[in-house]
Order: structure tokens, then C-alpha cells, then sequence
């Protein structure tokens, strides 16, 4: 059985608190007064009710119950009889004036359809048709208003079968005024004398949309969402067309947004209709041809019409219910999201000093497809007029994903390709990250200290030796400590300031610092070296923090010991001073950043809520969050989200 379908009315939110009656009074007012008076007599029956059947009703009160109540039953069943014969008697007359009309108006507009000789507009009918279907709702809504407050003050249960029968009659069904409809909406989206074709087309996940047509699907009215997007060569004059459409009709803005490439502009508005006036598509079809513009339409389900037909159909049929019922479609908060409900927001930056290559870039793709990661933001972090090689990415991820087998999978994607991929909750605290911890040795500088003082002392190759077994994870580190200062024993203390003048600062490291500090950040320097060398970088980056290990003096001041004094720096002390620095500033875990190279640096990298491993050993990349493999330090900035121009204003003399 085919149903008409029916604009859902819903009364305004003033209207919330207006009786029905008034309601439907009003609505019928906007009728064309013959329509009006064809309709339902809602008020009339009403008052039947209030009259007749209340005083009657087996909803018996406190005070009656002295009398017999077999007696008192008999009573009102008896009179009910007789007054619910009558308002049955009476609406079925109601029913059928409205039913007789209806016919024979959808008789006169299919006429008037098939006639040539009429002069009347596929707009003029379609506004006709239209009026119809506002008779038809507001007569179905006040049959089945009046039969829900029969139940209620009868007692009696009369409304599904009533409706039931009422869905059969013409007057529902309105298969003729369906069809009539369509061919209206069709003719009008082909009326388009002495112009080029209209680059429109419609996409939508409802049921009801007719794909030829440039009008949205066949039933739209009050409260329905369309999701309007506009995409052309001519910038903000294809903005300006969509607001100017929609200014001059009755509808609300929910959200918005704009996507550039170039001269070409994507505009997408989704609209809340007020009323059935579908000029607004029309006027929307004729923006689209003026500034050869694609128009695209969606239509979300979860909004579709005929509500109160279906509601009472399926109450009626629960069993029967079938594929005809459209899945809902999930509207996010924002349309810059993606359509799709239960996910996690994440972001990614994808980093090749030497270019994203498109190989690397339909892997990644692909990788994100098998695991239905939606993306949401592309945005080029380089500089325009460099190739591509550095992009931020705004993914929708489903949840309960499998973290770290994505994580392998991205790792093995990172190494074959030689391009970094960090993987971080997009969250409040991305770009609002308010202290990084830096290592030293291989991370701030080039060198390894105890290995620049180990060559001036004449046993650099037994310490560097042990110093790359300890940074692989071979030796406990407090272990390789004892061993490569033991070395030193009898070694002069002026060596250190010798080892200050030969350090070689990491590219970038200066500018990283200089730019953290006017974003107003925190910086910490732990290392596992020696707090001399640790408070010379300190000095000269401008870094808060320096923590590292203390070589033990001899008592004349001249040489090394061969021992240290006071805790040893390994990884777990540094995650532990990591915290410590933290709660002094008095931020959160989820505000702190750490960098670092070396296995004793795991800790660290792990306790802050962004652990990024730089020009890291392997076993260090496989467990860090964040992989950078460039040469510069900046790129630290990259993942905060900063571009290159947001480098570039960071780094000028103000």
C-alpha cells in the first residue's frame, strides 16, 4: 500500500503549551477557506465528548462509590453505548467530507496537470499539491488527536483499529497525488528555457529522493534538515549565493563550512526548513546555473515525513515491518566532522623532509581505509611554494579499535618509506601543551658527553662501547654509568670546559626553544651526562630545568674520582623529575611533552602525554608514540599542529 507523504507540522515551541484545538484552528486558518471548511471539525467533537461521553465514562469518580457498583457499570456502559455510536456516526461523517474532497480536488489538479491548454506553471501546481497535503496532515492529526482523548476519558481503546481502517481510504493513501506530485517536482527541475543545463545533482542517503530531480526528495516541509552544498570557481560569490538563497526563505542555519582549493570554493549549509515553500530549492538551482556552480542535496533519514502515519502504521503492524523503514543518518556536531557515530578524534602528521610521495600517500591512505578511519582535515604544514612534505590530518576512529596493532602497522609504514607518522589524540590538550623535557646527549646536541670527555681522557672506545650497548637496552644503565666513569678516574676536571667549547647544538634545537618559550612554555633539560654540561645547555637554550648526574671531585679540586655523587639519572629517575617538574608548574601529564633518544629515555617518553622519540634507536621507536627521523628539532612544532608560516612568525625579531 502506497502512503501520501505527509509534511510533519510539528507545532513551534510556543506552541508546546497551546491547546490542540487552537493549534489545528490556526493552521486551518492558512488554508484556502474551502479547504478549511472540508476539514475535520476537531473543536465540534470535542465538545461531544466533554458533553456526552465524559459524563458517562467507566473511569468512575471517589464519590460514586456508595451505589452497588454492578449497578452504577450497567448504567454507564449503557449510556456509553449510545454516546460512543454517536461519535463514531460523527466523525465517520467528518472523515468522509474530508475524504469526498480531497478526491475531488486531486481529480481537478490531475486534470489540470494533463491539460495543455492550462497556463499554470509546474511551480503553481506543485504550491496546489502541496496545500493538499497540508489538508490531508492536518485532518489525519485531528482524527487521530480526538480518538486519543475518546480513550482516555471512555476507557475505551478505539483508536488503532479506527486508524486502521482510516489508512485505507483514499484520503491516506493519495497513491494519485504521489505520483502527481513527482512529476510535478520533475517538470519543474527541466524548466530551464534559453539556458545552459544546471550542473545539479542530488545525493542522498533517503529512500525518497528522486536522483533526477534538482528539487530534494518528494516530501519535505516543516522541520526537515537538508544538508545544501554549493562547489564552484568563484570563491565568496558562491557563499554569498547560498546565504542570499536562504535569506529569503523561512529557514534556520544549524552549521556551516567552507573548503577552498584555490579559486574553487565548497560551501555547505545545513538548513532547518520552517515551512513547505520549495522556492528555495528553485532559487537554489538558479545560484548553482548563475555561477556555474555543482548543487548537491542530503537529505538525513532520521528527519524523513509522514511521522504520525508511520508512528500509528507500524503500532498497528509491528510485524510486518520491513526494509521500507530508512536507517537513521547520523548527524555529527559539526559538519567538518564525519557522518559517522561512536568515534575518537585523532590526529596525524605525516612527515618527509624530502616530499610525501605518492606511493607513501596511497599506503597511508589505504591503511587508514582497512581500518575505517574517516578523514576529516587535510592541511599542508610546509610552505606553499615547496612540494609537499609535511601535512596535518583530522581522523574519525572507531572505537575499540586495536591501538597497537595500528601502531605496528604504522611503524613498518614509517621505516619503508623513510616518513614520520605521529598518531595523537586531537583533544583540548594537543595544542595546549605547556612543558617539554628535553634529553641531552643525541637529542639537544650531537655528541655524547661522557664520550667527548672519554676521548680527551684517552679510553673513548671502551666508553663508547658500553655507552651504545646501555642506549640500546643491553646494559642497565646505572651499570654502564659505574663501568664509563670508572674510566675517568684521575682524568682533569678542565676537560669539561673543554668538552663545553667543542658542543654541537642539534639543528633546530635553538629555534625550537626560542620559539616554545614565547608560546609560553615551561622547558626542561634531564639528562644522564653531567649537570656542568647539563647547566651549559641550559644557559644557552634559555631552558627553566636542568637535572642530570654529579661527577664526584677530588678533595683538591683537580681531578675525577672515577665516581658520582647523589641519585643517578637513569630512566625511571627522569620520568620521576618529568613529574615532579609537572606538579612544581603546577600542569597536567596531558600538558607535558617529552624528547629523547635513548632506552633510558622510555620512561619519560611514556609518563608525558606526547612522548616523541628523535633520530631514536630502533627499540626506542617501536615503543615511543611519536616518531620525528628529520634533522631538525622544529619538527616538534609540526606536531602541535604549527605550520611552517606559524614557524616563520615565531621565529621574527618582535
Amino acid at each position: 500500500m502506497k502512503k501520501l507523504g505527509i509534511i510533519h507540522l510539528s507545532p513551534p515551541a510556543h506552541d508546546n503549551i497551546m491547546k490542540f484545538g487552537n493549534y489545528l484552528e490556526e493552521r486551518k486558518a492558512q488554508l484556502p477557506a474551502e479547504y478549511a471548511e472540508n476539514c475535520i471539525d476537531y473543536n465540534s467533537l470535542k465538545s461531544f465528548l466533554k458533553s456526552d461521553v465524559y459524563s458517562h465514562s467507566i473511569k468512575l469518580e471517589n464519590s460514586q462509590k456508595l451505589q452497588p457498583f454492578a449497578q452504577l457499570v450497567s448504567e454507564r456502559l449503557g449510556q456509553l453505548q449510545k454516546c460512543e455510536v454517536a461519535f463514531i456516526e460523527k466523525l465517520d461523517a467528518q472523515v468522509a467530507r474530508a475524504t469526498e474532497f480531497f478526491e475531488k480536488q486531486t481529480q481537478s489538479l490531475t486534470s489540470s496537470a494533463t491539460n495543455e491548454s492550462t497556463n499554470e506553471t509546474a511551480m503553481d501546481l506543485l504550491k496546489k499539491i502541496i496545500t493538499l497535503e497540508r489538508f490531508v496532515f492536518l485532518n489525519y492529526t485531528g482524527i487521530a488527536k480526538i480518538l486519543k482523548k475518546n480513550d482516555r476519558h471512555s476507557g475505551l481503546s478505539l483508536s488503532e483499529p479506527y486508524l486502521q481502517r482510516v489508512a485505507a481510504l483514499p484520503l491516506v493513501k493519495a497513491e494519485a497525488l504521489t505520483q502527481l506530485k513527482r512529476s510535478a517536482m520533475s517538470k519543474l527541475n527541466n524548466q530551464t528555457p534559453d539556458s545552459k543545463p544546471s550542473p545539479i545533482m542530488v545525493r542522498s542517503r533517503s529512500s525518497q529522493v528522486n536522483p533526477s530531480s534538482a528539487l530534494p526528495p518528494t516530501f519535505v516541509g516543516p522541520n526537515q534538515k537538508v544538508l545544501v552544498s554549493l562547489s564552484g570557481p568563484h570563491g565568496t560569490d558562491i557563499v554569498g549565493a547560498v546565504l542570499d538563497c536562504l535569506a529569503r526563505h523561512p529557514c534556520d542555519i544549524d552549521d556551516f563550512m567552507l573548503s577552498r582549493l584555490y579559486h574553487n570554493v565548497t560551501f555547505g549549509v545545513l538548513i532547518t526548513l520552517q515551512s513547505d515553500n520549495v522556492a528555495v530549492f528553485r532559487d537554489l538551482a538558479e545560484a548553482a546555473q548563475k555561477w556555474d556552480a555543482t548543487l548537491t542535496y542530503d537529505i538525513p533519514d532520521s528527519q524523513a515525513t509522514e511521522p504520525l502515519i508511520r508512528e500509528q502504521k507500524e503500532k498497528i503492524k509491528k510485524e510486518k515491518r520491513t526494509s521500507a523503514t530508512s536507517t537513521p543518518v547520523y548527524i555529527p556536531p559539526s559538519l567538518e566532522e564525519a557522518p559517522y557515530s561512536e568515534r575518537i578524534k585523532y590526529a596525524a602528521t605525516i612527515l618527509n623532509q624530502n616530499g610525501l610521495n605518492s606511493t607513501f600517500l596511497s599506503e597511508w591512505t589505504h591503511l587508514l581505509l582497512k581500518h575505517r578511519i574517516s578523514v576529516e582535515k587535510m592541511i599542508r604544514l610546509n610552505r606553499d611554494n615547496d612540494k609537499l612534505s609535511c601535512a596535518d590530518l583530522r581522523l574519525s576512529v572507531p572505537r575499540g579499535i586495536d591501538m597497537s596493532a595500528l601502531r605496528t602497522e604504522l611503524i613498518g609504514l614509517s621505516t619503508s618509506h623513510g616518513t614520520d607518522i605521529a598518531f595523537q589524540r586531537d583533544d583540548v590538550y594537543r595544542k595546549n601543551k605547556r612543558l617539554v623535557v628535553f634529553d641531552m646527549d643525541s637529542t639537544l646536541i650531537y655528541q655524547e658527553v661522557i664520550d667527548e670527555i672519554a676521548r680527551y681522557a684517552g679510553v673513548v672506545d671502551q666508553v663508547s662501547a658500553i655507552t651504545e650497548a646501555a642506549m640500546n637496552g643491553e646494559i642497565d644503565f646505572k651499570e654502564s654509568l659505574r663501568r664509563r666513569v670508572a674510566l675517568l678516574n684521575g682524568t682533569s676536571v678542565g676537560v669539561l670546559e673543554n668538552v663545553k667549547q667543542i658542543l654541537t647544538f642539534t639543528e633546530g634545537a635553538r629555534f625550537l626553544c626560542r620559539a616554545l618559550k614565547k608560546l609560553g612554555f615551561k622547558l626542561a633539560v634531564i639528562s644522564g651526562g653531567f649537570m656542568p654540561l647539563a647547566l651549559y645547555v641550559k644557559a644557552e637554550l634559555g631552558l627553566d630545568y636542568a637535572f642530570a648526574n654529579q661527577l664526584e671531585v677530588s678533595s683538591d679540586g683537580l681531578t675525577l674520582t672515577g665516581k658520582t655523587i647523589g641519585p643517578i639519572v637513569d630512566g625511571i629517575r627522569k620520568a620521576e623529575l618529568l613529574d615532579v617538574i609537572a606538579q612544581a608548574e603546577g600542569l597536567s601529564l596531558k600538558q607535558v611533552i617529552a624528547v629523547g633518544d635513548g632506552a633510558n629515555d622510555l620512561w619519560m617518553l611514556n609518563k608525558a602525554s606526547l612522548g616523541i622519540a628523535f633520530n631514536a634507536k630502533p627499540r626506542v621507536q617501536e615503543q615511543a608514540r611519536a616518531r620525528i627521523n628529520q634533522k631538525s628539532l622544529k619538527y616538534v612544532l609540526t606536531l602541535l599542529g604549527y605550520s611552517e608560516q606559524d614557524m616563520e612568525e615565531l621565529g621574527a625579531n618582535n
